[in-house]
């Protein structure tokens, strides 16, 4: 008997015990809705879903479809998931708590609030907060995951980039465009029956929007894609971002219009382009060019051990006792720069950490910050020098490089979800 059975075999003891111990009035048996490989997804689930989607579909203005349609593709959604997380813990990946809740306090700092005030302010919308931290602990595990399974596997060559630049040096100009996509999947090994049945679905999708249907609920009624609950929007890509399947149909339509029915080898994809930009070439940007000393905690160094022990090094510099750079090679455990006397060269927004960065941008050359903690442990910083640099080749390159190995995550990103949503196994219960 595998493990499977024997979890639906303790469950229906379970229900038999209640029904036989528990008066009749007060008879609840929570059914299970979905099997997926050797857990049970339940109708108590699904409802506690269904009540959150809804409550963020009204805050965002999006119109509910009819319950049966959402409950499915909820259910659908709940299933993917599952068989995932399964996949990721089977996968021996493992996410410190620690990890959690520095996650969560950049949350509650990016809404201007304290870690309570998240809470409370969770709680007021019908979240409960440890919910709220086992969903964060799932999005970290599922990233590691993701970046082990898809993306430490792709490789951009510098012809791929060369052939983007001439591209973009053909059409005189890079674009960008505001999309929202519906996704209508078929599986690894459909039959010519099945996927003419998928496409018989996803052509009706488009006829009710060219009928002028709403997107975001006909995404939230059928689309299969990961966002189809948030009403299917992709927000602002540039051309390099965008698949090229999608590229050569949005170039020709204006705003408001949707492509025609495109295939790949995941589905049919019905592509609407929102609106459309250029954007200027030239990149002008600030460099500062920085050092730090890093402590990091540990089993024998506490989170306050490393804040003082910067502390420390700091008074010692301020006070002319001793140099930043000497101090750096001894004490900092940045392998990297550490030797470099803390030195992290020359460099451009967004390429630190945001708690570094915002600490780094707000200091004057020559002036050291206090210590400030980061993921990667406790930092003191210095600014040595800043200036306006032209990079726009170096950044051309970079972007370009950036660009294509985003649109080969996500195909390869979305390739790997659906082989294992295929591979579970799933035995779906009746929804009432």
């Amino acid at each position: 008997m595998n493990s499977r059975t024997l979890k639906l075999l303790a469950i229906a003891l379970l229900a038999t015990a209640t029904s036989v111990m528990a008066a009749p009035a007060i008879q609840t048996i929570d059914q299970i809705a979905a099997v997926v490989n050797d857990e049970v997804i339940t109708r108590q689930e699904l409802e506690k879903r269904y009540q959150e989607i809804t409550q963020q579909m009204r805050g965002q203005n999006i119109q509910l479809p009819p319950r049966k349609l959402l409950e499915q593709q909820l259910m659908e959604r709940m299933i993917t998931e599952l068989a995932l997380l399964q996949f990721a813990k089977n996968s021996g990946i493992r996410v410190d708590p620690v990890q959690v809740e520095r996650a969560v306090q950049r949350i509650a700092e990016q809404n201007k609030l304290t870690v309570d005030q998240l809470r409370e302010a969770l709680e007021k919308d019908g979240m409960n907060f440890d919910r709220f931290r086992e969903n964060i602990r799932n999005e970290i595990l599922l990233a590691r995951t993701r970046e082990r399974q898809v993306d430490n596997k792709l490789t951009v060559s510098d012809a791929e980039i060369e052939g983007y630049l001439q591209t973009q040096s053909a059409q005189g100009k890079d674009e960008e465009f505001n999309l929202s996509h519906i996704l209508v999947t078929v599986q690894e090994n459909a039959s010519p029956e099945q996927i003419q049945a998928r496409k018989a679905r996803a052509e009706d999708i488009l006829s009710q929007l060219n009928k002028g249907g709403d997107f975001a609920q006909l995404s939230a009624s059928y689309s299969d894609a990961p966002n189809a609950l948030q009403g299917g929007g992709l927000g602002w890509k540039t051309s390099g971002q965008i698949p090229a399947l999608y590229l050569d149909s949005l170039r020709n339509l204006k705003p408001g219009e949707t492509a025609p029915l495109l295939k790949s080898a995941n589905g049919f994809h019905i592509v609407k382009l929102n609106e459309k930009r250029g954007k200027d070439s030239t990149t002008v940007i600030t460099q500062t060019r920085v050092r730090h000393i890093l402590i990091k905690p540990s089993e024998l160094t506490s989170e306050s051990d490393a804040k003082t022990r910067l502390q420390q090094i700091r008074e010692r510099v301020e006070q002319g006792g001793a140099k930043f750079e000497d101090l750096a090679r001894q004490y900092s455990e940045d392998l990297g720069s550490g030797s470099k006397g803390g030195e992290l060269n020359w460099v451009n927004p967004g390429d630190l950490v945001p708690e570094f960065q915002k600490a780094m941008d707000a200091l004057k050359p020559g002036e050291l910050s206090q210590p400030v903690q980061s993921p990667f442990g406790w930092h003191l910083i210095q600014v040595l020098e800043r200036r306006q640099q032209d990079v726009t080749e170096e950044r051309q390159r970079l972007q370009a490089r950036q660009n294509i190995r985003d649109r080969k995550s996500e195909e390869a990103f979305q390739e790997w979800v659906r082989q294992v949503r295929d591979q579970a196994y799933v035995e779906l219960r009746p929804l009432d």
